[in-house]
């Protein structure tokens, strides 16, 4: 064993203390004897001892407190606590303390020698380790940053190649990786330092600002970034466990451009429609007043008259979807939808009746009212009822709830019709589609269940189908309550 080690004896003056020097110095320790707390505090600070033999009380003060004390700040320094006799408890009071050894009397030299010497080796075996475990830890760390280094300038050298902007964030949203297309989007020079930086402060953009505030309230994580110039860019946002998250934007400026001349389009011919449609009706009205007409054209009359009131009607819903989609529909109130409800069915009464029809409604608690306007969520239920009673075969059941989650609204509509296949489920909400599984004879302009989504699309709702074919469908619409 190694001599000339430091033993530091914090103990008021007493016999054992003198016994404790002359035991240590005749085994080959330096021992420094401290009188006060100031004292032991420089010399631990400025001799690093190999042990410190503690009274249990010293200076005032009770020697586990100060062990704990010195244990908080050296934590693999080994102390030996003293007591004047082996009361209850203090062996245990010592290994809660995290204290090595315990000494009391009577004590011989050869006991305070056997029991330093057993304390400073095991502190010296578990410095070797600690020692070990360190340099082997370094060494792993280094290598797996040589490795995180490589595969960090491979992945740059992928992610710059992206036609797609690219920024790798970490959990407080400072910028680990951006691209160049990224840095081409917001106009940031590509010698310019990003590593680090707050990406609300490298990309000033209201709309990606919004994005990131939707993230952290775990809103939709996708947005429009809508710039000066006209650009319009998807951006979407996707969390990576243990690092972040990361968006990358693609530029759609061409298809909304593309679906604004479709809508100027849809809007122009439909309202150019709408006049002369009206001036067919109302002379088709007139030649019934000219004069007595045979059976033949009384059966070309009302033939001619479904059909103008079927593009009449194709007219109409277009210029509504194009109020819907342009943004043009402001008007808010606050509505309650059980009522809005009671009147689309009592308008549906009569078809439910020709049709021998079961309508079962159940309209669950207390609904709470809606901030909306009131002839779209008319128009949206019209239209779900509707399509219901239209695809219900004669004989078959119609069933209609209202209920409360949480703080929306729940509205279903559920069928007992043909049922839409699961690959075509996706586009049942898309303008002018009618499903294959549709019965012969059942007309319809394709854009009923366009203009409900874009009804709940206002009104910050949402709605899904769910379905089977040869069982029935059901169409669920969720509408954020008025709070």
């Amino acid at each position: 064993m190694a001599k000339q080690e430091l033993i530091l004896l914090a103990l008021d003056a007493s016999p054992i203390l003198d016994l404790m020097e002359r035991a240590l110095h005749a085994a080959s320790f330096d021992v420094v004897i401290v009188k006060d707390r100031s004292g032991l505090d420089k010399s631990v600070q400025e001799s690093v001892p190999a042990l410190i033999v503690v009274g249990e009380n010293f200076a005032g003060q009770d020697g586990i407190t100060l062990s704990k004390e010195m244990l908080e700040r050296f934590p693999t320094l080994p102390i030996i606590l003293y007591a004047k006799q082996d009361a209850p408890g203090n062996a245990k009071a010592v290994l809660k303390a995290g204290i090595s050894g315990y000494l009391y009397p009577p004590l011989k030299m050869e006991d305070i020698v056997n029991e330093v010497e057993r304390t400073v080796i095991r502190a010296r075996r578990l410095g070797d380790w600690l020692r070990r475990e360190v340099k082997r830890t370094t060494a792993s760390l280094a290598e797996k940053a040589k490795i995180s280094e490589a595969e960090r300038i491979k992945l740059e050298a992928i992610i710059s190649n992206i036609q797609d902007g690219v920024v790798v964030l970490d959990d407080h949203q400072d910028i680990l990786l951006a691209n160049r297309m990224m840095r081409e989007i917001f106009g940031i020079d590509l010698n310019e330092p990003l590593l680090g930086r707050s990406l609300k402060d490298v990309i000033p953009n209201a709309d990606m600002h919004a994005l990131m505030l939707r993230t952290r309230e775990g809103a939709l994580k996708y947005h429009e970034i809508n710039f000066d110039d006209g650009r319009v860019y998807n951006a979407q946002y996707t969390p990576i466990p243990k690092i972040g998250g990361a968006v990358t934007m693609q530029d759609i400026s061409y298809l909304k451009e593309l679906d604004r001349l479709k809508n100027d389009f849809i809007h122009t011919v439909s309202h150019d429609l709408r006049s002369p449609l009206t001036s067919v009706f109302g002379y088709m009205e007139l030649i019934e007043r000219t004069g007595p007409l045979n059976e033949s054209q009384i059966e070309f009359m009302r033939r001619l008259q479904g059909s103008v009131q079927h593009m009449t009607n194709l007219v109409n819903e277009l210029l509504d979807l194009g109020r819907l989609e342009a943004g043009f529909d402001t008007r808010r109130e606050l509505v309650q939808p059980e009522n809005v409800l009671r009147y689309t069915l009592d308008v549906f009464d009569s078809q439910i009746k020709k049709k021998k029809l079961t309508l079962e409604t159940n309209v669950t608690g207390e609904v709470r009212p809606i901030r909306a306007n009131p002839i779209r969520i008319r128009q949206m239920l019209d239209n779900l009822v509707g399509n219901a009673i239209k695809y219900t075969p004669e004989g078959g059941r119609v069933r209609v709830s209202m209920s409360m989650q949480e703080n929306q609204i729940v509205i279903r509509v559920e069928d007992t019709g043909p049922g839409i296949p699961p690959d075509e489920q996706s586009r049942v909400f898309e303008k002018f589609y009618r499903a294959s599984t549709r019965p012969q004879g059942v007309e319809g302009t394709g854009l009923g269940l366009a203009i409900v989504k874009s009804v709940a699309d206002s009104h910050q709702g949402r709605v899904w189908v769910e379905s089977k074919v040869g069982e029935g469908s059901a169409f669920v619409v969720l509408l954020p309550s008025h709070e």
